[in-house]
């Protein structure tokens, strides 16, 4: 059996990521395991489950989230903490035990429990509009957090003082804490009146005591009780772990002498990092999210990197989009790790290209969830475009409509704006608008990459790479100074952007489905 072991962390800590629905999501939930779990679930390559060594409550709504509801998995904390349930179940606020004389306030965002005028409890909801969390208050100073597990129980309570997160306990379903895990130190003390965590495999289930009664951290926990899980495995299993600086000291120590793939995922860990290059003496097998990270690797770890294979995260599927549909041009610009200078060159030369073809527009993209980017890259490109004597992107035109006895009402048309996309369903949207990418940054993006092929829209770079064939789905340019003649072969005809289109359906043939199975089949095959 295939395992794979994600690495599906909030902070940089052993929890998950999930969140109360009105808060804006500061990060992507999509990744490298994602992908893989989502693969082997509706292809069946092999049987396969998640190993979960985060504490998620929540996790049922994750699943479902990624379409992968079904998907077999084990969970470490569902260990530690003996529970047995695996549906998701309702649980209302309403069947809590409230002290007498509470009233409910129903804001916009969360609801309010008062009592004698005071705010006793604020209850928050996920985005499915699950009960995930119930503050407790008390003289106005919060005391307790208490953390609700999708199957209808409170999963762990945090205990407050003098507004400070002082210890968690982790409880079975009985409400009965088994391991508490203090703030200050870090260290965890075990239940002596439940001093076992519950195994359950292959039909069987055991009772195992704790080692210790304390432990100097969390991951020790985790470490323990996953050495017993995989001990009452098979020789044959394959661990499929997502490479995390996180659980790596854990995976290099539980997982050394098993047969370990690691998997490496943009944006998760730097490959410039030594430590990152020392991690990956543990596997047998490494899977890379593109060749650029191959390359990487290679040129960095020698001869210690073992045997690798490129399974791109992200597969391709023929989407028509929608700009060819419209008069409006719209370039996208991503701007993540941009660098400055760049930045102002290429804001200055598009500017001055809008201004020779009214019909385009200038797009900045970027998957940074910080608040108030969006304005201040706008103010970015007027400053450049000021500097540089050009008028700010945007064109007096007058209104169709007129009221009576007045004169036409003229508006602005804007043509620079800003796309603030965190996750993938957000880019694929404003993708499909999108006539044209101009990219000048020196990164992999593969997801980016994947979907431009997908939508077939030509791609103008000013670096190589292997999702791009210049002069097919796009063009990589010899020189920045190219870049008008590339704008105006794309733009000035369709025929020419048709041409790519259809190029770009050819390559994405490389990165479909088919693909991306035949090359996990080649991955298992090379451990028999």
């Amino acid at each position: 059996m295939l395992h794979f072991i994600p690495a599906w962390y909030a902070d940089d800590s052993w929890s998950e990521q999930e969140q109360s629905w009105y808060s804006r999501r500061m990060h992507t939930e999509f990744d490298d395991t994602v992908k893989h779990v989502q693969l082997f679930h509706r292809n069946r390559i092999a049987p396969f489950e998640i190993m979960l060594l985060s504490y998620a409550p929540n996790f049922r709504h994750f699943l479902h989230r990624q379409g992968v509801y079904h998907a077999p998995y084990w969970s470490c904390f569902d260990a530690i903490q003996s529970i047995s349930r695996k549906k998701a179940a309702l649980l209302s606020y309403h069947n809590l035990k409230w002290p007498e004389g509470t009233e409910f306030l129903y804001t916009m965002f969360a609801v309010v429990a008062m009592r004698n005028g005071q705010k006793y409890a604020q209850i928050e909801f996920g985005e499915d509009g699950n009960l995930i969390r119930i503050d407790l208050y008390e003289g106005g100073c919060l005391r307790r957090k208490n953390l609700y597990d999708d199957r209808g129980f409170v999963s762990s309570t945090i205990i407050y003082q003098q507004g400070m997160p002082y210890y968690q306990d982790y409880l079975d379903e009985g409400g009965n804490w088994r391991i508490r895990r203090f703030f200050q130190d870090g260290h965890v003390q075990v239940n002596p009146q439940f001093p076992n965590f519950r195994l359950e495999r292959w039909g069987c289930v055991w009772e195992l005591p704790f080692r210790s009664q304390r432990y100097d951290s969390l991951e020790q926990v985790i470490a323990e009780v996953v050495r017993e899980y995989i001990g009452r495995g098979s020789e044959r299993d394959i661990f499929c772990a997502a490479l995390h600086p996180l659980h790596m000291p854990l995976i290099e120590r539980v997982f050394r002498n098993k047969r370990l793939i690691l998997s490496v995922f943009e944006g998760r860990w730097d490959l410039e990092d030594n430590a990152f290059i020392q991690a990956l003496g543990a596997a047998r097998h490494l899977i890379c999210d593109s060749q650029q990270s191959l390359r990487l690797l290679q040129k960095r770890g020698k001869e210690k990197l073992p045997n690798c294979t490129v399974i791109t995260p992200f597969d391709s599927r023929p989407d028509f989009g929608k700009s060819q549909q419209t008069t409006s041009q719209k370039i996208l610009v991503p701007v993540d790790g941009l660098k400055p200078e760049v930045f102002k060159w290429l804001a200055v030369a598009l500017g001055q290209y809008l201004l020779e073809n009214p019909d385009a527009q200038l797009y900045l993209f970027t998957r940074e969830a910080t608040y108030g980017l969006e304005q201040k890259l706008l103010q970015q490109v007027r400053g450049f475009l000021e500097e540089a004597g050009l008028p700010w992107l945007q064109a007096p035109q007058e209104k169709q409509e007129q009221t009576e006895n007045a004169e036409p009402v003229k508006s602005l048309s804007q043509r620079c704006f800003a796309q603030q996309c965190v996750d993938e369903l957000a880019v694929s949207r404003c993708l499909r608008q999108q006539r044209l990418i101009v990219d000048f940054r020196n990164v992999r993006d593969v997801y980016l990459r994947i979907v431009a092929i997908s939508m077939g829209i030509p791609q103008i770079l000013l670096y190589p790479s292997e999702f791009v064939v210049s002069g097919k789905n796009g063009i990589v340019l010899t020189s920045p100074r190219s870049l008008f003649e590339a704008l105006r072969y794309y733009l000035d005809e369709l025929a020419n952007w048709n041409r790519a289109m259809v190029c770009a359906y050819e390559i994405g043939k490389q990165f479909d489905t088919k693909t991306q199975v035949e090359n996990w089949k080649g991955v298992l095959d090379s451990f028999e």
